[in-house]
C-alpha cells in the first residue's frame, strides 16, 4: 500500500521543514509549498491525502486558499495558525477546514491530529462500501457512492467533515448523538469538553441545508443531549 501524501503549506521554511521531519518520520510523503498559489498548483498535479494549511500567508491566505480548494477537492484540511481565538477557529472551520491547531504547537500533537484525520477517513469509508447507497430524508438525498448531497434535486457541496457528520445522523436516525458521541465517531478521537468544533459544524451544516434551528427539518437538537434525525 502507497504512503499517504500529506501537503503542507507555510511562509516559514523553518515550520515547513520541522513539520515534514516528523511526518517522515511517520512514513507519509511529504509535499512542501510556500503559499495558496503553489498549494493549489500541486493539488492540480497530484494526489493529497491531507493538507496542514497556515492561515497567515501573504497574497493568498489560508482563507481564501481553503475556499477555492473546497470548490474541488475534499481531502481533510488541518489549519495552522497563530490566532487562537474561538472566533477564528469558527471561521477557519466554517471555510471548510477539518481541524484547527494554534501555534505554537507540538509537530506529536499535530502529527496525531493527522493521524485522527486519516484514520477517520479510512474508516468512513470502509463503514460505507456494504451501506445503502443513498439515504432520503424529506427531500434530502445523500449518495454515499458519489458523496453528493442534493436538496430538491440541487447539489448542495459540503466539506468531508460536514458530510460525514451529516451520514452518521442520517443513517442512524431517531438515535441522538451527543456532541462527545459525534466528535467520537466522526474525527475518531478524544474529546475536549472545551471543543466546539461540532457545534460549529453542524451550525454551518444546517446553514447550506437550509435547516432552521428553530423549526428543523433535518437535523433536530435534543437540548441538553445532543442531534438527531427523525425516523
Amino acid at each position: 500500500m502507497a504512503n499517504k501524501v500529506i501537503l503542507v503549506t507555510d511562509d516559514d521554511q523553518d515550520i515547513r521543514n520541522m513539520i515534514k521531519i516528523y511526518l517522515q518520520n511517520e512514513s507519509y510523503d511529504v509535499l512542501l509549498a510556500r503559499n495558496g498559489k503553489e498549494t493549489i498548483e500541486i493539488l492540480e498535479s497530484k494526489p493529497v491525502d491531507l493538507l496542514i494549511l497556515d492561515i497567515m500567508m501573504p497574497d493568498m491566505d489560508g482563507m481564501e486558499t481553503c475556499y477555492k480548494i473546497r470548490d474541488r477537492w475534499k481531502m481533510p484540511i488541518i489549519f495552522l495558525s497563530a490566532k487562537g481565538e474561538d472566533m477564528d477557529k469558527i471561521m477557519g472551520l466554517s471555510a471548510g477546514a477539518d481541524d484547527y491547531i494554534t501555534k505554537p504547537f507540538n509537530p506529536l500533537e499535530l502529527t496525531a491530529r493527522v493521524k485522527a484525520n486519516l484514520r477517520r477517513v479510512e474508516v468512513f469509508d470502509r463503514d460505507t462500501v456494504n451501506a445503502d447507497i443513498t439515504v432520503t430524508i424529506d427531500d434530502l438525498i445523500i449518495n454515499m457512492d458519489t458523496h453528493q448531497v442534493l436538496l430538491n434535486g440541487t447539489e448542495v457541496h459540503l466539506t468531508k467533515t460536514e458530510f460525514d457528520i451529516l451520514v452518521l445522523l442520517a443513517t442512524n436516525k431517531g438515535i441522538v448523538f451527543s456532541i462527545e458521541k459525534i466528535y467520537n465517531r466522526v474525527w475518531k478521537d478524544e474529546f475536549f469538553i472545551t471543543d466546539n468544533t461540532v457545534t460549529v459544524h453542524i451550525r454551518k451544516l444546517r446553514e447550506k441545508l437550509k435547516d432552521d434551528y428553530k423549526n428543523p427539518k433535518y437535523i433536530k437538537t435534543i437540548w441538553g443531549v445532543g442531534y438527531k434525525v427523525e425516523r
